[in-house]
């Protein structure tokens, strides 16, 4: 029998006060404390926040880390889990990685997914309340484990995935709180993993059938292991407005979906056109990017950099797009920040790096 979900920000009362669930009151009482302190946590549902304010404007205001300005509401929906490598954990899952450099650059970032009450839950509200990122929409399950992946990361700085199933992530629950975030949205990524299993795919498709008509889908494809069919991709494709994905992705969807695949802009221009998609974004490693909108392509041949490892910059990239996307910018500033963004990560140990105000004005400066 399943135990209902339990949010955290459920009262205090209904959750027991020892071992990790006596760690979820305590995270109950930060969220509500953070309602209290921070008003963008407390904003109407359905209230859009187009107007914006550069996040390296001199004139800003700066709190913590981040920078005192207006923001859109970005959100990472899907899998959150740790990353196993052999010389140890690090919490990870696209959605998260994207959610935490969306917050670094000035942006709202929200994750909403679903973590086990275990010990690997509790470590992951403790790591993203420290780094500062929105917690409030994270789901918990008393049932089904956190998500966890065994990693291994070949000489060129690539890894490799080896997810775990079932888990608390396969069993999102489609509430009024997710219904209440969906309409705030200015933006949610979504990717293929996340929906292998039914019940987080139907919940999935209902956060994006209930976003704004004019909010930002964006499609990061991410094929993992064999968790993806054509009807998952070709239905994704359908609701998205943006999506990306690298040039090994995008081979197989092209031959899912029926288009002869020439080369990665002719393949990216008939996905586009299929599909009626605003903007189609081919990653291709140490050699950039192309980006495909209804009047141009931009070719970006990225930036050299020491790798430290490749886990996450797929995703610091995709955020850097979507900021960029968002506040309307050129393809080409688009397709430099995004490159620069994903350099930046991939040259870091990990997929969450924490840089200080001085790094972080750097970052900014780079990709405005």
């Amino acid at each position: 029998m399943r135990v209902p979900c339990v949010f955290a920000f459920q009262p205090a009362r209904a959750i027991p006060t020892s071992g990790v669930a006596g760690h979820f009151r305590a995270a109950d009482a930060t969220i509500r404390s953070a309602r209290i302190l921070c008003p963008w946590l407390r904003q109407e549902p359905g209230k859009k926040q187009h107007a914006w304010k550069s996040p390296i404007d001199p004139r800003a205001r700066w709190v913590g880390d981040t920078v005192a300005a207006r923001k859109f509401t970005v959100v990472g929906l899907g899998e959150i889990l740790w990353d196993i490598f052999p010389e140890g954990k690090q919490l990870g899952g696209a959605p998260a990685n994207f959610a935490h450099i969306t917050n670094l650059l000035g942006d709202h970032g929200i994750v909403a997914s679903r973590i086990g009450n275990d010990t690997p839950g509790k470590r992951a509200v403790d790591k993203l309340s420290r780094i500062g990122l929105d917690i409030t929409c994270l789901q918990f399950d008393f049932a089904l484990p956190t998500g966890t992946v065994q990693v291994s990361v070949n000489k060129e700085g690539e890894p490799n995935y080896k997810i775990a199933q079932p888990v608390a992530w396969d069993h999102f629950e489609w509430t009024r709180e997710w219904k209440s975030l969906a309409r705030r949205a200015d933006a949610v990524c979504f990717g293929s993993l996340a929906q292998r299993a039914p019940q987080s795919r139907a919940t999935i498709q209902e956060f994006l059938n209930a976003m704004d008509q004019d909010a930002a889908r964006v499609f990061d494809v991410n094929l993992r292991q064999a968790f993806y069919t054509p009807e998952i991709i070709a239905e994704s494709l359908k609701v998205a407005d943006v999506v990306k994905l690298n040039q090994e992705e995008l081979r197989v969807v092209a031959e899912m979906v029926g288009i002869p695949h020439t080369n990665d802009r002719a393949s990216a221009q008939r996905l586009r056109d299929d599909f009626q998609l605003e903007l189609v974004c081919v990653t291709r490693g140490a050699n950039g990017s192309i980006l495909c909108s209804e009047t141009e392509c931009d070719v970006h041949p990225g930036f050299h950099v020491k790798v430290a490892d490749m886990v996450g910059a797929g995703d610091a990239f995709t955020a850097g797009l979507v900021r960029h996307y968002l506040r309307k910018s050129p393809l080409a500033k688009m397709n430099d920040a995004a490159n620069r963004l994903g350099a930046w990560v991939a040259s870091q140990k990990g997929a969450m790096p924490t840089p200080g105000k001085r790094q972080l004005k750097k970052v900014h400066a780079a990709i405005a």
